[in-house]
């Protein structure tokens, strides 16, 4: 009985959607499997049933198993990576093998005739499968055993002064091996939804890691990824368009990147450090779907006295936070929400990070003088309604922002300040007027990401007295939701983030306390008797609604 029969037996697909399927089959040749997981009609673990069924084959749970070096060793990585397919362990002679695609059975006739054992083949989630092999082979372990009986792409030897030097770094950097070793970390990356990749090179030691959620995460690479560590640079800085002779200055570059079926902009910065070239990339979707704010998560309360701002003819609207908040997200789901036929919106960003409809939009080339500054006083003359500059960085910037404030634009930009009322002394610390930041700014939106719980883990549980924070009033809630782990989550119990807003609103008193040249705190005081959220409250807010965990909001926010 086919895969398509039995699931239709099971009263999990209707004849119609079997029908489509194989329609979609007979035109693209796509397992059936596979089709109706990609169409949305089941789902992987009901397929994974379905084909233990067909094939009279168990079902195993990877994560419970302990695997033993010396029967991981029975199978050689490059086989383990092409097949897909995994040793658990030997009894009597006969390898126990976990695959997700038993129908390639000549694959495991290739298995007996190459480890002369019978192999009993078990069934395992394609998902669990990639992530054993990738903690007990590492990411590209096959193409490192390649490289590794490759003479020709010898890593590096030292020279006299003891650094590190490459005969050819060039035709290493070309080699077919390194080419696809690169590709897999990039691949990896775009895999696990990361939104940085860090290359550190350490006196013994090539360190990767993936920024996840916000948070960095070793990638599973064995370590003789290090013998080939400037191949790896070499190799990067050719994809970027770099001099790879260039290794005593900083470089930044950029990679377009095509992986599954999406494009990817890589923006790469080159910096020398003590014991190589250290490298990291921003991971950027060009096709990426703007969010609205309230897929960003901005609380209705919120939301109501930001699109009143947003509506203003004129004025400085700020959002503030430190790099990787979300900020240019705001802004670009701000623009979106306002930006009609009968307005015309200009941006000078660096870099631009979405593509906007209806959003005139400028790339920063500092190498030919357009900064934010130069490109803002250069918008002006095209008669734009709103405007908004990637960050105020410098009093030359501010002063340009606020000029353009006051001769009647819209100005969205954003700022490093840990709070919304530190973006008043922050402005005044830079040099500009206490009156033109009275006069000028209209709002100061602070926030942070925190990671939300994993919807696949997730349970409620009632947290121990030391978890609750001081400072956090239960109101009557007894259980909150926290994630236990699972192979959607990589066992971090968090997957996808969510924003925690802290919107400060201009008026009188607190214009008069910028004039006045008072602390941010006193400007905290002012706001918060007018209503204001301050980010903990918000986060606190999200734990309540158990979207987040006290340990999340404690780790982006201060008491």
């Amino acid at each position: 009985m086919g895969i398509g029969s039995i699931l239709l037996e099971r009263g999990l697909v209707t004849q119609d959607q079997l029908a489509d399927a194989f329609a979609e089959q007979s035109r693209t040749g796509e397992r059936l499997d596979r089709i109706l997981v990609r169409l949305g009609f089941v789902n992987s673990s009901q397929v994974l049933e379905a084909i233990g069924l067909q094939f009279a084959m168990p079902i195993v749970d990877l994560s419970a198993i302990e695997a033993k070096p010396d029967v991981l060793r029975a199978l050689p990585a490059k086989l383990v990576f092409k097949q897909r397919c995994v040793p658990l362990e030997e009894s009597n002679g006969t390898l126990r093998v976990a695959t997700c695609d038993p129908y390639e059975l000549t694959a495991f006739d290739e298995l007996r005739l190459l480890t002369g054992k019978s192999i009993e083949l078990v069934l395992a989630d394609e998902q669990d499968i990639r992530k054993f092999i990738r903690t007990h082979y590492g990411v590209a372990s096959d193409t490192l055993d390649e490289l590794s009986g490759h003479e020709t792409v010898a890593a590096a030897r030292p020279d006299a002064n003891g650094t590190a030097v490459v005969d050819d770094e060039m035709q290493q950097a070309q080699e077919a091996s390194v080419i696809k070793l690169v590709n897999d970390l990039l691949l990896e990356a775009v895999r696990e939804r990361a939104t940085d990749v860090h290359i550190e090179p350490y006196e013994d030691h090539l360190q990767i890691r993936y920024r996840i959620d916000g948070v960095l995460s070793t990638a599973g690479v064995p370590a003789t990824v290090n013998r080939f560590r400037n191949a790896i640079i070499s190799r990067l800085k050719i994809m970027a368009n770099l001099n790879i002779a260039e290794k005593r200055r900083p470089q930044d570059g950029r990679i377009t990147l095509r992986a599954q079926g999406r494009e990817f902009d890589l923006r790469v910065s080159v910096i020398p450090m003590l014991h190589g070239e250290g490298v990291v990339l921003r991971v950027l979707s060009k096709d990426a779907g703007m969010f609205s704010l309230e897929q960003l998560g901005m609380p209705a309360s919120v939301l109501k006295i930001w699109d009143r701002l947003i509506g203003n003819p004129h004025g400085i609207l700020l959002v503030t936070g430190p790099t990787g908040s979300g900020k240019s997200t705001t802004l670009y789901a701000s623009l979106a929400r306002i930006v009609t036929d009968e307005i015309k919106a200009i941006t000078v960003e660096d870099p631009v990070e979405y593509h906007v409809e209806g959003v005139n939009q400028i790339q920063v080339n500092r190498q030919v003088g357009l900064d934010f500054a130069a490109g803002l006083r250069a918008i002006l003359r095209h008669d734009p309604d709103v405007v908004m500059i990637g960050e105020i960085r410098d009093l030359e910037t501010a002063e340009a922002a606020i000029q353009a404030s006051l001769t009647g634009h819209l100005v969205f930009s954003t700022l490093h300040t840990n709070d919304a009322a530190g973006a008043m002394t922050r402005l005044v610390d830079m040099g500009v007027e206490p009156f033109l930041v009275s006069s000028s700014v209209e709002g100061v939106l602070a926030q942070r990401l925190v990671r939300t719980i994993c919807p696949t883990c997730r349970v409620d549980r009632q947290p121990d007295a030391g978890e609750i924070p001081a400072d956090f009033h239960l109101n009557g809630v007894s259980s909150f939701g926290v994630g236990l782990g699972c192979r959607d989550c990589r066992n971090t119990g968090y997957r996808g983030r969510v924003g925690i807003y802290e919107l400060l609103a201009m008026d009188e008193e607190i214009r008069e306390l910028v004039m006045q040249r008072v602390s941010a705190g006193r400007i905290v005081q002012a706001g918060v008797a007018r209503g204001m959220r301050l980010l903990r409250q918000a986060g606190f807010d999200r734990v309540t609604e158990g979207r987040t965990t006290f340990a999340e909001v404690i780790r982006v926010t201060k008491a």
